[in-house]
């Protein structure tokens, strides 16, 4: 069991690594991050009361379309390098690699989030940080089944001459529970409302959580090699 998650830790460190010293990947997701906070904020007057409303959507359509980028990314140093076949050829199990890139791409995605999260304030006039102490459960629920899903349906897509087009049209038809979910956790939460007041939201991201994220673990092995 050790050597099952020294596998886990050498695979995110590696990922972890190349992406500081390229920069590449959280660079790109938060640049465009930041720039739909821009974009809706031009449209909307300067203190409308519809803001508060509307800023959760705002908050998760960018995290969402922005997580894209980086999901994309994922097994895609190792395709253009070969090192894929590498990966298949040593002998790990296969879950571990997918559970390393799930891990990986969370951190990524959490680290977009600190970064712009200061931004989606100082736009939006919302002091998104008193709430964070509960945010935080939500954005972890959130991510991980993004991420979770995400990095399998990358797996699939990343075999395909259309990989950039294929992964969005397979995994946004999929994440409509989470993306509800997500809005209606943080609008929630944005008004005040208690954790027990959103229950029901939270055990919805939680039940997509464990399902895809078992789901791909199982399967993982016949998606890599296809």
């Amino acid at each position: 069991m050790k050597n099952y998650f020294n596998v886990i830790w050498a695979i995110v460190y590696k990922d972890v690594i190349s992406e500081f010293r390229s920069k590449e990947t959280v660079s790109s997701i938060i640049i465009f991050t930041i720039l739909v906070f821009v974009i809706f904020n031009f449209t909307f007057e300067p203190g409308a009361s519809y803001i508060n409303e509307i800023s959760p959507g705002i908050l998760w359509v960018a995290y969402i379309f922005s997580s894209i980028l980086g999901l994309n990314r994922t097994f895609l140093p190792e395709r253009e390098n070969n090192c894929i076949s590498g990966l298949m050829l040593s002998p790990i199990d296969r879950g571990a690699i997918y559970l390393a890139k799930m891990i990986g791409n969370m951190v990524f995605i959490f680290i977009v989030v600190g970064l712009s999260l200061p931004v989606f304030t100082v736009f939006y006039n919302i002091n998104i940080f008193l709430f964070l102490p509960k945010l935080i459960l939500i954005f972890f629920l959130s991510i991980a089944g993004i991420s979770g899903l995400g990095t399998a349906l990358s797996a699939m897509a990343v075999n395909t001459r259309t990989r950039e087009i294929m992964l969005p049209i397979l995994l946004f038809p999929i994440m409509v529970p989470v993306i509800l979910a997500s809005v209606k956790t943080t609008s929630g939460i944005l008004e005040g409302k208690t954790l027990e007041e959103i229950t029901s939201w939270i055990k919805l991201v939680i039940a997509f959580d464990i399902i895809f994220i078992v789901v791909s673990y199982l399967t993982f092995e016949y998606l890599i090699e296809e």
